[in-house]
């Protein structure tokens, strides 16, 4: 019956699912709960400018990730900018290539110059090993991304940024409630950046934090994110309005109240992958340190063309026509869009990890919108597809 249903749409049958799997559905906390709390900031009548819930949210966030203070914000890119500000980084700054653009534009926004440094191929994060390559005397920091939920390696960089006297700082938009090293992600580094959208694990509707144990840090970040206030009528930093209205802090309270919950349906649904796509020919499903607190956010796969005989984004092809909106992350890698790619052409010459797990990551559905009879059914068009590799491409060809 499963194998009626997974027939192909591109080689005639009906799409698998009637309505679309994505990538990203938001998690939804607690209705009722919510809306008590929307209730209660009405009749406050205190809707933006540093209310008591986003008091709350931030201290809770801080507890969680096991640091003295976290700094929320209207959104994780305006978040990373003010960090990157606040640290006062200039010149050149050495990030992943392979990751959301957010992070290079983040730099490129305020005239930095982002350095674009290759990737471990098995974890995805930006490979230690290189970064010192790249080092040069305008260089004044190193942003690593933990990936998938997955912490890089925090202790190889910091290392090397206290060897050469730079700032490091951490994009942590996929790692909320994760830990490295049995530790919290939030406390490495000079500060670390959550994003708190709403495709994220955890999120405010749009929203994001600093956190850092470094107490004059997190005070300029406050004074930023305020126009550069310090109290009132005195105005003492140039500042720009990065604060996150008590709505927002609203849904990332109730939030918090189900971050169990989000976890083990994910976890479940990763379970679920793990089992279905076992054995399948050229897929290697990206796994999760079980010895680790995980979100288990992401379900990672990477396709080789030569085994599978299909690539990637024909296979991507295959599951849109089945109405299921998997997703190419992070293609092509930021020194392929622009300005980048016209700005730093020599860049892709040293990223040869970037380029080949770029062409062949794709990122499947889960969350609470999905559950075990949908992913069999998904991992079944998979095997379908590479059962019949050559059949699709003809059919791809031949649209």
């Amino acid at each position: 019956m499963k194998a009626h249903k997974a027939e192909l749409a591109l080689l005639g049958g009906p799409p698998a699912f009637r309505t679309m799997l994505h990538v990203g559905r938001p998690n939804l906390p607690d209705r009722a709960r919510l809306l008590e709390r929307f209730n209660d900031l009405l009749d406050r009548n205190w809707l933006t400018n540093n209310g008591p819930l986003v008091g709350e949210l931030e201290q809770r966030v801080a507890e969680l990730t096991g640091v003295k203070h976290c700094v929320a914000m209207c959104n994780g890119t305006v978040a990373l900018e003010i960090a990157i500000r606040a640290l006062g980084l200039t010149g050149e700054v050495i990030v992943p290539s392979f990751t959301f653009v957010a992070t290079a534009h983040a730099l490129q926004w305020q005239q930095i110059t982002p350095v674009f440094c290759d990737i471990n191929p098995e974890t995805h994060t930006i490979d230690p090993a290189q970064v010192e390559a790249l080092i040069t005397p305008h260089t004044s920091g190193i942003i690593g991304v933990h990936l998938w939920g997955r912490g890089c390696d925090t202790e190889a960089l910091q290392a090397i940024a206290h060897r050469r006297g730079l700032a490091l700082l951490f994009d942590a938009a996929h790692a909320f409630a994760c830990t490295r090293g049995g530790k919290p992600i939030g406390g490495a580094g000079r500060a670390e950046v959550f994003s708190f959208h709403a495709t994220k694990f955890f999120n405010t509707f749009e929203g994001g934090a600093v956190t850092t144990n470094d107490d004059a840090l997190a005070e300029k970040m406050r004074l930023i994110k305020n126009f550069g206030f310090a109290g009132y009528d005195n105005v003492v930093e140039i500042g720009t309005n990065g604060k996150m209205p008590e709505i927002c802090a609203a849904m990332g309270l109730c939030g918090l109240d189900c971050l169990d919950e989000f976890i083990a349906t994910n976890r479940r649904n990763y379970a679920a992958y793990a089992r279905d796509l076992q054995g399948l020919r050229g897929l290697r499903l990206l796994p999760y340190d079980e010895s680790e607190k995980n979100n288990y956010q992401y379900i990672v796969v990477e396709i080789d063309p030569g085994a599978a005989g299909l690539r990637r984004d024909e296979l991507v092809k295959v599951l849109h026509a089945e109405n299921v909106l998997a997703r190419r992350y992070f293609w092509p890698g930021c020194h392929r869009m622009e300005p980048y790619r016209s700005l730093y052409q020599q860049a892709g010459r040293v990223l040869p990890a970037t380029d080949r797990v770029a062409d062949r990551v794709i990122v499947l559905p889960t969350g609470a919108a999905v559950g075990p009879e949908q992913i069999a059914t998904l991992c079944s068009i998979i095997r379908r597809a590479l059962d019949r590799a050559g059949e699709v491409r003809e059919a791809l060809a031949a649209t």
